[in-house]
């Protein structure tokens, strides 16, 4: 793992160095079960050099989405302890606090709204067939990551939100260098942050100028009209994560599911077998292997007790480990099965509380597009590599394959 050479020196040896080393294929770091069991507010040293309490059980992490004394705006403020390198200080909807957070998040969700997503998906599903088409016509082995994982969540946010799908490539990597932790300088963590506000500003004035029946465009025009407005600058930064979370994460999660069915010919035979299933299949498989291990950065605003006791003191940085609490057994039967019976499945993937994902049911609809499509049309899809090949890369929030090789 690559650590930020600006990162300040630990004085104390036993504190381990996070992110942890990355499993082979679809596991999970050990390391998480070994602190679920011994230490489940454990102390872990960032690649910023600054110390953070690592969460991994489930009530633990529960509390830290949802109880307001762990804060995100916190995080803004001049001297925080940060994650990466580079420090992340814009007024984003997912670094405030309510009220304000309640403000604004009402606003966009008058527009980002459940018939809005519904109205989607025949255009997702014209965009899956789409690229199955074209991938139908290759000779195989196939990579699917280009073939559908990459393209299928970026047609669907540029069409969202109205940003022009000739800029994929240039916005998709500075999401990339947005979204690092590790695998990137300091100076190209903050490039990309102003190349994508510099982006997104240009994009909001030509729907001032020529507005669309884009989300986009509705969110410029509660900017311009509504007396409860949003700040320009809220504006701005509200478009940048709706545009990189609404794909990196999509991206990776089809990547991460297909791997995981094609590694459980069991399951994925009687997913086949069983298309109604779509729906437990894509909750599960978001449990077992979500996107991306931990939520962002929360910082204490006053001392909070938390697991056997111990208490994490005001004014400490807390990350909540998203992934170790999907596998604990105290929330999970047989946790580290992939089960699609599970009557009840309250995962953390798309966060908790305040800061639920607001594209949770963007993302479910194009699973299930995805997923269900790929595996109705190739009957005999399987890897073209062994399982251990499959690459995954390092020092980023959000995680899949690199590389997903297939054949039918």
């Amino acid at each position: 793992m690559t650590v930020s050479p600006e990162a300040a020196p630990d004085p104390r040896g036993d504190v381990p160095a996070y992110p942890f080393e990355r499993a082979p294929g679809l596991q999970q770091c050990p390391m998480y079960a070994k602190l679920r069991e011994e230490e489940p507010v454990a102390e872990v040293r960032m690649p910023s050099g600054d110390h953070a309490f690592l969460l991994t059980r489930y009530e633990d992490v529960r509390t830290a989405l949802s109880d307001p004394r762990f804060s995100r705006a916190a995080t803004l403020e001049p001297g925080a302890p940060r994650l990466a390198a580079a420090p992340q200080r814009f007024k984003s909807l997912l670094n405030m606090d309510p009220p304000e957070h309640t403000r604004v998040r009402k606003l966009v969700s008058r527009e980002f709204t459940a018939r809005r997503v519904a109205g989607l998906r025949p255009r997702i599903q014209a965009h899956t067939d789409a690229l199955l088409d074209a991938m139908e016509q290759q000779d195989p082995p196939v990579d699917l990551v280009p073939a559908l994982a990459f393209p299928l969540p970026v047609s669907v946010i540029c069409e969202l939100l109205g940003v022009p799908f000739e800029d994929r490539e240039k916005f998709a990597a500075w999401s990339s260098v947005f979204l690092a932790t590790t695998s990137r300088t300091k100076e190209e963590m903050l490039a990309a942050q102003v190349a994508l506000r510099d982006y997104l500003a240009v994009l909001v004035a030509a729907k001032r100028r020529r507005p669309g029946d884009d989300l986009l465009s509705a969110l410029v025009s509660i900017h311009d009209e509504d007396e409860d407005r949003l700040q320009e600058e809220e504006l701005i930064f509200l478009g940048i994560s709706l545009l990189v979370a609404g794909h990196e994460t999509t991206v990776n999660q089809i990547a991460n599911s297909m791997v995981a069915l094609l590694t459980h010919p069991e399951q994925l035979r009687r997913l086949r077998e069983t298309p109604e299933l779509i729906g437990n299949a894509v909750e599960e498989l978001l449990r077992l292997h979500p996107p991306g291990d931990e939520a962002l950065l929360r910082i204490t605003t006053e001392d909070v007790e938390l697991s056997n006791g111990v208490t994490v003191p005001a004014g400490s940085a807390v990350l909540p480990g998203l992934s170790s609490a999907n596998r604990d057994g105290a929330q999970f039967e047989r946790p580290d099965e992939l089960d699609f019976d599970r009557p009840v499945n309250p995962h953390f993937a798309f966060s908790h509380g305040p800061h639920y994902c607001l594209g949770s049911g963007l993302a479910r609809a194009e699973l299930q597009i995805a997923v269900g499509s790929l595996i109705r049309r190739f009957p005999s899809l399987r890897l073209a590599v062994a399982e251990e090949e499959l690459r995954r890369p390092e020092g980023m929030l959000v995680h899949g394959i690199a590389s997903l090789p297939v054949a039918w």
